[in-house]
This record gives C-alpha cells, structure tokens and sequence, in this order.
C-alpha cells in the first residue's frame, strides 16, 4: 500500500480545495480503492487541455490505485450547466449530445488507464427517476439555498431570468454521486457548489458522504480567460501535433509555470530544479519545448513531438516544415491575385486580413517575405504559402 502521505501529497498537488481532509484520510486508511467521480457535459465534440486538468487528476488517482468514474452527462447536457453563466444556455438536443459523446473516449483514455476507468451515462438513472423522482429531488432544496449560489445571485440581483430548470441542474449533479456511490468528486473551482451538493444528496441518502476536491480553472493562452473554444484561446487534445506545440510555445513565461503545475506529469523535485535552473540563469525556454514535447507525446507520440519540435525550429528560422497541406485552387484566368491565393487556401478569412498581414510582414511564398500587396501568381505554378508562424500551405495552380 503507498503510504498516506504520499497519496495525500499526490492528491492534494495543484488543487484548490480539498474537502473535507479528515474524511478521505479515514476513507484511504480502509486501504479499498476509491470510487472516484468527475462529470463532463458533452457540449462540444473535443477537449481542450483546460479539461485535462480533472483528467490528470483523475489519472493520479488510478496511479494510486483508486477507480475512475468518468461520467458523461448526456442527460444533463440537455439541460445545459448555467455555471458561471450570465444567461439560460440553450439545450443541447439528444442527437447533439450522443454525437458530441462518441468523440470523449478516444480522447481521455490517451491519459486515463482503460481497466480503471468505468464510463458512465447520467440517463442510464435519470431516465428512470421520472416525474415523481424529480418532484421529490426537487423538494430537498429550497429557492432561497438555490440563490446561494453566486451566479444565480448575481442574475437575479440584475434581473436577468433565471429558469426554473437551471436549479434542477445541481440537484442532478449531486443525485449522480447518490446513484454512483462516489467517495471523491472533483470539479474545477466554480463547480464547488454542485460538488457539495452531492454531499448533501448523500447524507440524506443514508450513504458515506464523498469528499471533494475543487481543481483551479486554466487559463487560455491569453492568460487572462478561463480556456474556452468559444474564446479562440485553447489548445485542443485532438489538435496536430504541430500546433499543440506551436501554441505551448508561445505561451508567456510566466503562464508556463502554471501550464506545467497543472499538465505536466513531471515530478514535483523535477519541476523545482527545472525552476532553480531558470532562477539561476537558465533559458525558460528549453523548459518549455520539454514540457511542449512531453503534451504532444501524450496526444500524439514521441515521434511526433521530436518532429514538431524540428517543424517549429524550421519555421522560426523562416523554414518550411515537412508536413505541409496541399491545396489545389482551379484558376478560370491566367493568374490570381496574392489576397484572393490566401484566402482561397484558407490561410486569412478575408482578403483584406492577407493584406494587413502582408503590411505586417507576415506572408512568406516558398520562403520568401511577400511586401508587394499587388503581387499575383501564374496558372501551373506550385508555391507554399505561409501566413503568420504556424500556417502552411502547398498550393498547386491549375
């Protein structure tokens, strides 16, 4: 058995809040595995490495013995989390929510261990629990407890709605730690009410109530937003390895530290030598193609990490990489403008974005900085295009 401290040490790395401390070291002395439980909405197809966060963590319990709960929340994803929202979001529908689920365990089982992971869906019990479940469930919590929550009281010190079936969503959240049994919960920060409702849920139950342990929500590569798609500020899992790395690397030196506390699988002594090493005049970034090397690695390979650090090296030194997509653009004239080229490659979303990335000298043809705005390329030619440090294209002209 590992000792308790080193599985507290472990556990308690990098989270926010553990509670309550007393009650999970009585639950680790039992020496069983933990039965421990996190819940991901499939709002969107791909995660990003904001939700690897409670990925990792679910991953240092595995490697500490304990079994994983991933449970997927197909039933409340139609309900939509109102965490930290200003407004009703919209419900997912059940095609949505079964499309965006099929993408979630190709993803999370490149971190979590297979034969200690068990995946769940909340309508396997939610279903069941019809009408005269949820009127009971509904009736264990009063409105006045509901608005605790900081969110919905904000909302409604602002009069902006709040919909009857938003308080619904932590009284199901916390009755899925009831219907699993859970002896741990983890959530990031602004999760920590619904994760203490669970508690809640379970004492009225009879059960052994689940400690809970809150994560610190990652920043995006802006440093300033909570990660989100929607923000354009996060690094998918499921993205190439080239680009996982590129954006690791432009990440401020600052915002590497916590990236590192966060993902990186390192040990806690390593970590810290890699920080005296920086502190005593060492290059932060050779820190960071190591910790760059060892995400790609993970979602990808080690290959594929030496080859984006090759990829990353060729472009800073105004390169072209390996790897490059070939685009093929049918011409109906004997040539095409520069503007017109890049946005027909994908590379600008407009031709007026080509033309201030031109004025910003950031378009590059087979290496070669671009300066002329009125430049046009011939019919049967072949150029890679380059648009800022990380967009190629092989574009052939037909």
């Amino acid at each position: 058995m590992i000792p308790l401290d080193t599985q507290l040490a472990t556990i308690k790395r990098g989270s926010d809040e553990l509670l309550i401390e007393q009650e999970l070291i009585e639950k680790l002395k039992t020496g069983k595995p933990l039965r421990v439980k996190a819940g991901f909405d499939p709002t969107a197809p791909d995660l990003h490495l904001g939700h690897t966060v409670l990925l990792n963590k679910l991953r240092q319990f595995q490697d500490l013995g304990h079994h994983v709960l991933f449970l997927i929340g197909d039933f409340t994803g139609m309900i939509g989390d109102p965490t930290g929202k200003s407004a009703t979001r919209p419900p997912l529908t059940e095609a949505q929510v079964q499309e965006n689920a099929k993408s979630y365990a190709d993803q999370v089982f490149k971190i979590l261990k297979p034969e200690q992971t068990e995946v769940v869906f909340n309508s396997q019990w939610l279903t069941n629990l019809g009408a005269a479940g949820m009127l009971k469930l509904a009736a264990s919590h009063t409105v006045a407890r509901m608005l605790e929550r900081d969110d919905f009281s904000k909302r409604y010190k602002s009069n902006q709605p709040i919909a009857i079936h938003e308080f619904l969503y932590p009284l199901l959240q916390g009755y899925d730690s009831v219907a699993l049994k859970a002896d741990v919960e983890l959530g990031g920060t602004d999760q920590k009410f619904n994760l203490l409702m669970g508690r809640e849920l379970q004492k009225q139950a009879g059960q052994s109530q689940q400690c809970v342990l809150t994560m610190p929500l990652l920043e995006g590569l802006d440093g300033v937003n909570k990660m989100s798609k929607s923000l354009g500020n996060y690094i998918g899992v499921a993205e190439p390895a080239n680009d996982i790395f590129s954006k690791l690397m432009s990440i401020s030196d600052e915002l590497m530290w916590r990236y590192i506390e966060l993902l990186s699988f390192e040990s806690i002594e390593a970590i810290a030598l890699w920080k005296q090493t920086v502190n005593t005049g060492g290059n932060p970034r050779d820190v960071k193609v190591r910790f760059a090397q060892e995400i790609v690695a993970r979602f990808h390979s080690h290959a594929a990490a030496g080859q984006a650090l090759e990829n990353f090296e060729l472009r800073s030194k105004g390169g072209i990489p390996d790897e490059v997509p070939e685009i093929e653009i049918v011409l109906s004239q004997g040539h095409i403008s520069i503007s017109q080229l890049l946005k027909q490659a994908n590379l600008v979303a407009s031709t007026s974005e080509a033309m201030r990335m031109i004025e910003q000298g950031g378009v590059r043809l087979d290496g070669e900085k671009v300066e002329d705005k009125g430049l046009s390329v011939a019919k049967n030619t072949s150029v890679v295009a380059q648009v800022g440090k990380r967009k190629f294209a092989r574009i052939h002209l037909k």
